[in-house]
């Protein structure tokens, strides 16, 4: 099974100038296809900590999506830390200069030689299309970069994701599971918990426990996560279980 990364860069969501939407976003995003993030990392604009981070993930296998920093004033290094951690030279790419041409035609804007760096990217990139005004992010092996801005982000995540990995969607389905197990202690159900683990290979079992308020008793939220046709087996043995505990729920 792959796994997928989020990287959010910036020294604004580091210094509390934006606030970041990009993580709920992409959870959003992922889970309407069957997917789930692994990890999610913040960043700012630090070529230095950019570079080391970029070789580690490179080196990893992940699926990446990196949102931040591939514009060209002087606190964007994400290009330029791409391309070293990848020890490749940045160059042209030409269906990146394509669509900043035609995004300058379109505006009745000169091409510049700054507006053209926006298409310069590590060497043996594709580039990936922006379809609120073209100027087009990028991809080198499994790792997509992209813009900081929302409402450019999104839908080219999601564009690279319908491209390039439908096969996970099926592959990789998973769904979840749970009941409120009422006054429920975690410490109590455990042996239950790692037992359903063990017979059930491939799926995860999960808790949350609540210390309620005044509207709704104190309570665990205990689930399983894992292929559809397994989770709906794996389920009534949890349920089972807790009764058998002598513990009260009901279906979340």
């Amino acid at each position: 099974m792959r796994s997928y990364g989020l990287i959010v860069i910036g020294d604004e969501i580091m210094r509390g100038k934006r606030q970041d939407k990009h993580l709920a976003r992409f959870i959003e995003i992922f889970t309407a296809r069957g997917l789930h993030l692994s990890w999610a990392e913040y960043l700012g604009d630090e070529r230095p900590r950019l570079i080391e981070t970029f070789k580690r993930t490179l080196a990893s296998g992940d699926v990446v999506f990196s949102c931040g920093g591939i514009g060209v004033t002087p606190d964007d290094h994400t290009r330029q830390a791409a391309a070293a951690a990848a020890d490749v030279p940045l160059e042209l790419n030409p269906d990146a200069e394509r669509e900043i041409r035609a995004r300058m035609a379109e505006m009745g804007q000169p091409v510049t030689a700054a507006r053209l760096e926006l298409g310069t990217v590590p060497r043996g990139s594709r580039i990936i299309p922006n379809p609120f005004n073209r100027i087009p992010g990028f991809s080198y092996w499994d790792h997509h970069f992209l813009p900081g801005f929302p409402q450019m982000a999104w839908p080219m995540a999601e564009w690279v994701l319908d491209t390039c990995y439908a096969d996970d969607f099926r592959q990789n389905a998973e769904t979840e599971a749970a009941i409120l197990v009422w006054d429920g202690l975690e410490g109590t159900m455990l042996d239950l918990m790692r037992q359903t683990e063990a017979d059930f290979p491939g799926i995860v079992v999960f808790s949350l426990p609540s210390f309620g308020s005044e509207t709704v008793r104190r309570h665990v939220e205990l689930g399983v996560r894992g292929a559809p046709q397994q989770v709906a087996r794996t389920i009534e043995v949890l349920k089972a279980g807790v009764a058998a505990l002598g513990y009260q729920f009901d279906c979340k």
